[in-house]
């Protein structure tokens, strides 16, 4: 039986930045706003404020009145907060990455597994219409057989603020790589259609964010120093997939070259390039018909806002009673992969997903 968006109470879990933004869009797309939880005093009184919906320090409350949850914590809190909903058989929207550890990961989606509700992780990328466009071409064979997908998501100066969360291992489980790298590495496998991982080889480094001249440029929070930088600032890694597809990735906070979210999918056909943030996109093709030559395509698109449409779809699909996709399971295939990335690092050498 389909129901109404407006009949789905959705709570929100996590009162900070991201959680306020996923509040404006559930307003704008007429989901009934039930309440929010944060630890947080001043967190809970500016969202009651600005919403005027009841706001809880204890997320079972919260739970007790929602059918649904959008789940905006810190990394390391996502397993219990989680885990907590899926017991109860709510439907949830959970920020990616799945967790701050592949073994945090892999009891979330057990959970969710043995869940009723739906669930959704927060790659909302795969929502930009630049995106949809590339995919859509590829699924129709325009593209050829698409086997390599250049992924870069680098900033040049852009550490999320020395000393938050971002920036701690032990709540954020990495920096770069987890922060930036989980967008890159999940829209890579999405456009090659989610193949299965074989080996992963890659570097983590960190260079610049534990340096006491680091420039503080395009931050979100105050800089607190080298001190409270424990993680990566940039990662480079080659990832080897089933019918010898591959990813080669670069991420970063901080390096000296200059920004870009350039990512390029090749096939035997056509490649077809796109700038993530921008949504410029280009089909590169080369032809014999007439005298041979090379074709470059521009293709002009509106931007949209990828999280708005990223709720829609996760709404629709509750109200719709659909079935549960994938989205976990692809997101713990990601997880793998970062987590991959990590140990080869650590020990200068290829992995399987095996090991």
């Amino acid at each position: 039986m389909t129901r109404d968006r407006s009949e789905i109470e959705t709570g929100i879990v996590g009162l900070g930045n991201i959680g306020q933004y996923h509040a404006e869009r559930l307003v704008d797309l007429g989901v009934s706003l039930a309440g929010g939880m944060d630890v947080a005093a001043e967190a809970r009184t500016r969202f009651a404020r600005r919403y005027d919906v009841d706001v809880y320090d204890d997320h079972h409350e919260l739970y007790d009145a929602v059918d649904a949850v959008i789940i905006t914590t810190p990394n390391k809190y996502h397993e219990g907060y989680a885990i907590d909903a899926f017991e109860r058989d709510l439907h949830v929207l959970l920020e990616k990455p799945l967790g701050h550890s592949i073994e945090s990961a892999e009891r979330i989606a057990d959970a969710a597994a043995s869940s009723d509700g739906y669930a959704m992780v927060g790659f909302n990328n795969r929502f930009a219409n630049t995106v949809q466009i590339v995919k859509n071409r590829i699924d129709r064979g325009d593209l050829g057989d698409v086997s390599h997908v250049e992924a870069n998501y680098v900033r040049r100066r852009g550490i999320p603020g020395r000393g938050s969360w971002f920036t701690r291992q032990q709540i954020a489980g990495g920096g770069a790589l987890i922060d930036l790298g989980v967008h890159a590495i999940d829209l890579a496998l999405y456009l090659l259609g989610y193949p299965e991982v074989e080996e992963v080889s890659g570097v983590a480094r960190s260079e610049f964010g534990s340096r006491e001249e680091y420039a503080y440029l395009d931050m979100w929070a105050d800089d607190a120093g080298p001190e409270g930088f424990d993680v990566d600032d940039s990662a480079s890694a080659f990832i080897r997939c089933a019918g010898n597809r591959t990813i080669s990735l670069e991420v970063a906070w901080a390096t000296n070259r200059p920004a870009t979210h350039e990512f390029v999918a090749r096939g035997t056909e056509s490649a077809a390039r796109f700038d993530l943030l921008d949504g410029d996109l280009t089909i590169h093709s080369a032809s014999k018909v007439g005298p041979d030559h090379l074709e470059d395509t521009t293709i002009e698109t509106r931007q949209n806002d990828t999280h708005s449409d990223e709720q829609r779809e996760f709404f629709d699909r509750i109200a719709n009673e659909g079935d549960h996709g994938n989205s976990v399971e692809e997101a713990l295939a990601v997880q793998r992969v970062i987590h991959g990335i990590y140990r080869s690092s650590e020990n200068g050498r290829t992995f399987t997903v095996e090991e």
